[in-house]
C-alpha cells in the first residue's frame, strides 16, 4: 500500500451473510428487548451503491429484500446517491435527502448511517474504521513472523499499511476521537515495545520499552491514560500511565501473568485477564488502585481478550479453551453467553456489533457480528492472515 493510498484513507479519517443463530429467538437483550431482523426494500441505485447499502444494513440488523418489506429506500442509478426513506406501514417519508461530494460508496455509507438513525435511533457505523493486525507468513532475517499494521474503512476496503517494522506488531488501539494508535512492536531486534503512532504525520515515540515485556497498550475512553501490560517488576502485570507514558503506577501483584486490559467507559475501571488463580480469568480493578475483584461469567472457563463495550453494559471476551468462542456478559458481572465461534473481540461506537478473527491457522479473517441477530459478515481483507481489530471509537 502506498503513501498516498494512506494519505487518502486518512483523509477519508477526518471526514457473504452467515446466520450462526438461526433458530430461536436472540438471547443478547439490548435495550432492553430482543432486537428483530427489520425488511427494507432498495429501489434503483447503481450496482456499487446498492452493494454498499446491502452490506451496511445487514451488519446494522436489516434484511435487505423486494417482497413485504416494512420500510422503501429509492434512490437513482446515476449522479450523486440520493435517498427517500419511507415506512410502508403508515406510507410516511421520514426523510429525502441527496448526498453531494466524495466517491459513490462514502455516500452510501453516509446513507445507510441515515437509515439506521432514522429507523433505530441509534447511531451507524458505515463511516467508523478498524485498526487489525495482519501476517503476511513471510520471516525477516531474526526468524521472527513479520506482521504489519493496517487501518480499514469498517467493511474492509479501502486497507492501508500504516507500519512497516519487517518484524512482529500486535494489539493495535486507537486513542478515542484522535487519529493515534498505540501497538507493541519488535522492530530493531529487540523485545516487545509499546509505540505511539500520529496518523496524520507518520510520527511515531516509543512510550514503554522496559526490561521483558511490553505489551497490550489500550487507551482509555476520555483520551489521558494508558493502560498497558508491562513485566519490569517480575511477572507481567497491569499499569498505567499518561498518554506518553510518564506517571507509570502499578496496578496488579500477582505471581501470575496479566494481559489485555480494556476501559470502562467512564475510564475509572480496568477489566483484564490474570491465570493467577491458576487459569485465565476475568477480574476488575479501579484506576486508583485497590484489591481486584473477580469478574462473574456464569461458569465459563479460561476467559481472554476482554473488550467493553462503550456504553459500558457488556463485557465481550473469548473463551480460548478448545475451540475458540465469544461471549458476552453483563458488565457487572453474570451468566455469559456465547455468541459467535471466533477470538479478538472489538465493540463497534454504538455498542451493538462485534468485529471479530474467524478461522486458524493459515486462514484467518476479519468478521462483523450482529450481536442481538447473530448474524456475521466476513470482511474484505489484505493479503495474510487478519487479526486483533481494534474499532475506532
Amino acid at each position: 500500500m502506498t503513501r498516498t493510498h494512506l494519505f487518502c484513507l486518512l483523509a477519508a479519517l477526518a471526514s457473504g451473510t452467515v446466520n450462526l443463530h438461526a433458530a430461536g429467538k436472540p438471547q443478547v437483550i439490548i435495550d432492553g428487548e430482543a432486537t428483530r431482523i427489520i425488511p427494507i426494500a432498495l429501489k434503483g441505485y447503481s450496482r456499487e451503491a446498492q452493494a454498499v447499502l446491502e452490506f451496511d444494513l445487514s451488519v446494522a440488523g436489516f434484511e435487505v429484500r423486494a417482497s413485504d418489506p416494512q420500510y422503501t429506500l429509492t434512490g437513482a442509478a446515476s449522479g450523486d446517491v440520493k435517498g427517500t426513506l419511507v415506512d410502508g406501514g403508515n406510507n410516511q417519508t421520514l426523510f429525502a435527502r441527496v448526498y453531494p461530494g466524495g466517491s459513490a460508496r462514502s455516500q452510501a455509507h453516509t446513507l445507510a448511517d441515515d437509515v439506521v438513525k432514522a429507523i433505530t435511533g441509534q447511531p451507524g457505523i458505515a463511516r467508523t474504521k478498524i485498526a487489525f493486525k495482519v501476517a503476511s507468513g513471510q520471516r525477516n532475517k531474526l526468524g521472527q513472523n513479520i506482521s504489519e499494521i493496517y487501518v480499514a474503512d469498517f467493511d474492509g476496503e479501502n486497507a492501508a499499511q500504516v507500519t512497516e517494522d519487517n518484524s512482529i506488531v500486535a494489539a493495535p488501539a486507537w486513542v478515542p476521537g484522535s487519529l493515534r494508535l498505540f501497538y507493541a512492536s519488535y522492530r530493531g531486534g529487540a523485545g516487545p515495545a509499546i509505540n505511539s503512532h500520529d496518523l496524520r504525520t507518520g510520527n511515531r515515540n516509543v512510550v514503554a520499552a522496559y526490561s521483558g515485556s511490553n505489551i497490550s497498550p489500550s487507551v482509555s475512553p476520555d483520551g489521558t491514560k494508558l493502560a498497558m501490560i508491562l513485566s519490569k517488576s517480575g511477572s507481567p502485570e497491569l499499569w498505567v500511565a499518561n498518554l506518553d507514558g510518564s506517571g507509570l503506577k502499578q496496578l496488579t501483584r500477582t505471581k501470575g501473568a496479566e494481559a489485555s486490559p480494556t476501559w470502562s467507559p467512564d475510564s475509572k475501571t480496568l477489566c483484564y485477564v490474570s491465570d493467577d488463580p491458576g487459569r485465565p480469568t476475568l477480574f476488575t480493578v479501579s484506576v486508583s488502585g485497590g484489591e481486584p475483584s473477580r469478574l462473574k461469567v456464569g461458569g465459563v472457563v479460561h476467559c481472554t481478550e476482554p473488550d467493553w463495550s462503550p456504553d459500558g453494559k457488556w463485557i465481550a471476551f473469548t473463551r480460548s479453551a478448545g475451540e475458540f468462542t465469544i461471549y458476552v456478559v453483563p458488565s457487572g458481572g453474570g451468566n455469559a453467553e456465547a455468541v459467535a465461534p471466533g477470538e479478538d473481540p472489538s465493540w463497534s461506537p454504538n455498542s451493538r456489533t462485534l468485529a471479530f478473527t474467524r478461522g486458524r491457522g493459515g486462514s484467518r479473517k476479519l468478521s462483523l457480528l450482529d450481536v442481538p441477530t447473530r448474524r456475521v459478515k466476513d470482511v474484505a481483507k489484505v493479503s495474510g492472515n487478519c487479526s486483533q481489530p481494534s474499532w475506532a471509537r
